[in-house]
């Protein structure tokens, strides 16, 4: 028999109640039964714990060193539960930020103001192309915080149980590659591109009812959609052989151009949803203002995407 915390007990209280009899009353239990249950603890420390005769039950050399350690060993185990159950009753609020994001210029800039302004917070993320599957990750307690965007103003697509907050909108620009012959333009008309094949990954993007609807505005249907992971899209584009969409905070990267689309027909909105009778509801002001604050450091890093915004002093307010 392997030696549990519930054995420690009984010795403990036989020793506290100076007798076998006295020690069943107080457990709750039948003086044979305790008695039997002694005996197995004895067998498995090999020799006896209590000297007994008609003036009770005396610990035994055995007996004190078993009563030695058990003293130590009970409140450790009992202020070890106290300290997990004070954690888990706080958990999604300062002391755990669990985020779900999808592709965005957020979560880098969010990680850090929480690391940095709560060193000792527990922050942990996880990625996946699906809203929805993210929304129910925190339907589930799985996670605290979801960072998803919606094309347009469509809601996210995740459930609607859970409460939102906008973190910025921007327009959505074009993807092409640096050699393109429109590169170089300030903005593109998007009928510009009627004969273009294009590509987009997988996820929640503009590629759906909202790029048609913006192509069909524009006098022509998309001819050839690619959809691939983001390595395989960014092949494509890198190569000529298509063009695609992209947020406007995206980070200027080698062989490719985002490039604003004329009169801005296409939006993305960044959100951030959280359970709004959960535990961390009560931080969710916080944690959107650390959000927004990462957005507008995105926003300050890309040059293409500030120049647009001079141009478009009106537009500021979607952005900031």
């Amino acid at each position: 028999m392997d030696l549990e915390l519930r054995h420690l007990r009984v010795v403990c209280a036989i020793a506290d109640a100076g007798s076998v009899t006295k020690a069943a009353s107080v457990l709750g239990l039948a003086q044979p039964a305790l008695t039997a249950q002694l005996q197995r603890i004895e067998r498995a420390l090999g020799g006896v714990l209590f000297e007994r005769d008609r003036r009770g039950a005396r610990a035994t050399p055995l007996g004190e060193l078993v009563l030695a350690r058990a003293r130590v060993l009970l409140p450790a185990v009992k202020g070890l539960q106290d300290e997990a159950t004070r954690l888990a009753s706080t958990a999604g609020t300062a002391g755990r930020y669990r985020i779900g994001a999808v592709n965005g210029p957020i979560l880098g800039g969010l990680v850090h103001r929480l690391t940095t302004n709560h060193p000792g917070a527990q922050v942990s993320t996880h990625a996946s192309w699906s809203a929805a599957e993210l929304g129910d990750m925190v339907l589930a307690g799985k996670l605290d915080f979801v960072l998803v965007g919606a094309c347009g103003d469509a809601p996210p697509a995740t459930d609607t149980g859970l409460a939102w907050r906008v973190v910025a909108a921007d327009p959505v620009f074009l993807l092409l590659p640096g050699g393109h012959t429109l590169a170089d333009r300030d903005e593109v008309d998007l009928a510009e591109l009627a004969d273009a094949q294009w590509v987009a990954a997988p996820g929640d993007g503009c590629f759906s009812a909202c790029h048609a609807a913006a192509c069909a505005r524009a006098g022509f249907t998309p001819k050839v959609l690619f959809e691939t992971e983001v390595r395989g899209a960014i092949d494509l584009i890198e190569s000529g052989d298509a063009v695609g969409l992209c947020q406007a905070t995206l980070r200027p990267m080698a062989g490719l151009v985002a490039v604003p689309i004329m009169g801005a027909p296409l939006h993305w909105r960044q959100m951030i949803g959280w359970l709004p009778d959960g535990p961390a509801a009560d931080v969710a002001g916080q944690v959107w203002a650390y959000a927004i604050e990462s957005y507008a450091d995105a926003v300050r890093k890309n040059d293409r995407y500030s120049a647009w915004l001079g141009r478009h002093p009106d537009r500021r307010s979607l952005a900031l």
